[in-house]
C-alpha cells in the first residue's frame, strides 16, 4: 500500500489527457479527488487551483479531432489524495 510519504505533491495544474503539457503519469497512478466549491466532482478532465477552475466534458460531444468538448467551471478548487481504505 502507498502511504502519504510515497505520494508526490499535487501540482497546481493537472490534466488527464496524455496530449496535454500538464499530464503527469506518476501522480495519476494514485486516486485523486477534486472539490469545486465544496462539492466533490468525479468528471474533471483538468484543473488549476491557483486560477480557480476545472474543465469537464460536455456530455458525449467531441471536437473534430475526437477529443471531448470541455467547459470551464470557476470557483474554489481543492485537489487531494483519496484515502486507499
Amino acid at each position: 500500500m502507498n502511504t502519504t510519504q510515497e505520494r508526490p505533491p499535487l501540482p497546481d495544474r493537472l490534466a488527464v489527457n496524455p496530449r496535454s503539457p500538464y499530464f503527469v503519469a506518476e501522480i495519476l497512478e494514485h486516486d485523486i479527488g477534486i472539490r469545486l466549491n465544496g462539492n466533490e466532482r468525479h468528471d474533471v478532465e483538468e484543473y488549476c487551483v491557483s486560477e480557480g477552475w476545472v474543465k469537464v466534458a460536455v456530455g458525449k460531444k467531441v471536437d473534430r479531432f475526437g477529443q471531448p468538448l470541455l467547459i470551464k467551471l470557476k470557483g474554489t478548487v481543492e485537489a487531494f489524495y483519496k484515502d486507499p481504505t
